[in-house]
């Protein structure tokens, strides 16, 4: 895991006339996800971002645990497929985190929140580039766990494995033999973070999910709002619980998922009372309003300041939201002031590296910016459907093409427009590391190493098999990369790490706009 120190059909054309500008935009209802409504069908489909976009996609079938379905991947078959039992559960399906065995929960909810918001903002144009079928298959796979890891109202199972073993072990999936144990949240062991985050996915899910299947659509939204009461009314870092996880996904706050969960059943039910809490005293106490932010696994509040600006933007549930107008306002200020630290000629633009890269962190360097661009590239179509076409950033102006523009650099630069002249998106391009760390991969499918494969993670030769898909790390501040195996800093890739690119390539698929309401 990578260590955690801190996304045949009815057409309709509609005429949206915005600031005396008649515009025609073409709508499609999508049948096969995307949350109901009507959504832009791309007038042109971006091929590079289509293709980057297939590739990224596939590393959720890599990181599949449990009996496959469908099994695309050749080196990859059954594994873990026993999980759960020892509560009489069945915990086999979820992805494993990164090159490891474990499943991580809260990462894990954070991968399919982001792929369901990818969905729901840019189905129609995944749909376009004929990619949707296979987000929406990566999402169930995970949302089918994490049903059945909430077993009732106040118990989530929030980890299959033993970390300490697993990174003991270098094996193949489909080999390993080591226990797996459960880990779970109660009443008496809370971790409200990885319980709203968990809230958040099924909400989230559960648009998505409304117009192809309704039953399955009711049921996530029942384990939401059973969720995010547990959540709240047991206060706690689940790694205040599990001091022991703390080195893996040490949480920093459960604030912000708190927020954010209110945030994503506000936009599932239309719940006035969800949209108060974020706009209350809770959002005055645990949203930081007014200092920008950096977008992660770990902190929600830019996601959640950008997606409750959306309810500013449209008014998009058609709620009574005058009560809540001030504490909006707020949000999508902040929001705004998160843009701006990202537009390079902003005067507040955050420091990025000579290659054009936004730079935060130095493990995994590769999350903030790619988050920090899907959220721009949301916010941007935000901007153009509504006619808000303009950005204040002190006394600078800049529009929804800036946004994009940010975006799109951050894209390129993934896709191998840096110094390096390296894809750090594996399988794309022709040149990608060769040498990602991760077990799977590493080993060769027809090999048993038992527990003791080190031979094959201190091998320098190139991997076996390509985990097309992953999304490594990425470079220093200085744009350079080392291809090592054991450079875990840089060549490790993570689920959620994929769900993020595939929300920034699907936002980039075409110029189009964003239906104006997820329900």
């Amino acid at each position: 895991m990578a260590s955690c120190v801190r996304g045949c059909c009815c057409v309709l054309v509609l005429l949206l006339v915005a600031l005396g500008i008649t515009a025609a935009i073409v709508f499609v209802r999508n049948r096969n996800g995307g949350g109901g409504g009507d959504r832009p069908v791309p007038g042109s489909v971006d091929h590079k971002y289509a293709e980057a976009l297939a590739v990224a996609l596939q590393f959720f079938q890599v990181q599949k645990s449990g009996k496959l379905v469908k099994n695309e991947i050749p080196w990859r078959g059954d594994s873990a497929v026993d999980d759960g039992q020892a509560a009489g559960l069945d915990l086999s399906r979820g992805m494993y985190d990164a090159g490891d065995h474990i499943k991580f929960g809260f990462p894990l909810a954070f991968t399919a929140t982001m792929l369901s918001w990818s969905v729901l903002e840019y189905g129609g144009a995944m749909e376009a580039a004929k990619q949707r079928d296979s987000a929406l298959d990566a999402l169930r796979w995970i949302m089918d766990y994490l049903v059945n890891a909430h077993p009732a109202d106040d118990v989530l199972y929030i980890q299959v494995g033993d970390p300490e073993a697993d990174h003991k072990c270098w094996e193949r999936p489909e080999t390993m033999s080591e226990k797996r144990p459960l880990t779970k949240i109660t009443a008496n062991s809370p971790g409200s973070d990885v319980a709203a985050e968990t809230a958040a996915a099924m909400a989230a899910a559960s648009l998505v999910y409304k117009p192809i299947d309704a039953p399955y659509s009711s049921s996530l939204l029942g384990h939401a709002e059973q969720l995010f009461a547990f959540a709240d009314r047991h206060r706690a870092a689940y790694t205040r619980t599990f001091p022991e996880l703390a080195k893996y996904y040490n949480s920093t706050t459960y604030q912000d998922e708190l927020l954010w969960a209110s945030g994503w059943l506000f936009h599932a039910t239309g719940n006035g009372s969800y949209l108060a809490y974020a706009t209350g005293k809770n959002g005055e106490d645990f949203a930081d309003l007014g200092n920008p932010r950096y977008f992660s696994w770990d902190d929600k509040r830019p996601g959640t300041q950008v997606l409750l600006s959306r309810v500013s933007f449209f008014a998009s549930q058609g709620a009574d939201v005058a009560d809540d107008n001030e504490g909006l306002e707020s949000y999508k200020q902040t929001a705004d002031a998160v843009m701006c630290i990202l537009l390079p000629d902003s005067e507040t633009a955050a420091f990025r590296t000579e290659g054009g890269l936004l730079y935060v962190a130095d493990w995994n360097s590769l999350q903030h910016p790619v988050a920090s661009a899907f959220l721009a590239a949301v916010y941007g179509d935000y901007m153009l459907t509504s006619g808000k076409t303009e950005l204040t950033c002190g006394g600078q102006s800049f529009s929804p093409a800036d946004l994009r523009k940010f975006a799109q650099s951050q894209a390129d630069y993934v896709l191998g427009d840096n110094p390096m002249k390296l894809s750090y998106l594996v399988g794309y391009g022709d040149s990608y590391p060769q040498r990602v760390h991760h077990r799977g991969a590493s080993i060769p499918a027809d090999v048993n190493t038992g527990c003791g494969g080190q031979e094959w993670l201190e091998s320098p030769d190139p991997n076996p098999n390509v985990a097309a898909g992953a999304l490594v790390g990425g470079p220093f501040k200085n744009d350079s990369f080392v291809d090592e195996r054991q450079n875990v800093m840089q060549n490790e890739a993570t689920t959620y790490n994929s769900a993020l690119i595939v929300g920034l390539l699907s936002g980039l698929l075409s110029t189009s706009s964003v239906a104006q309401s997820l329900s």
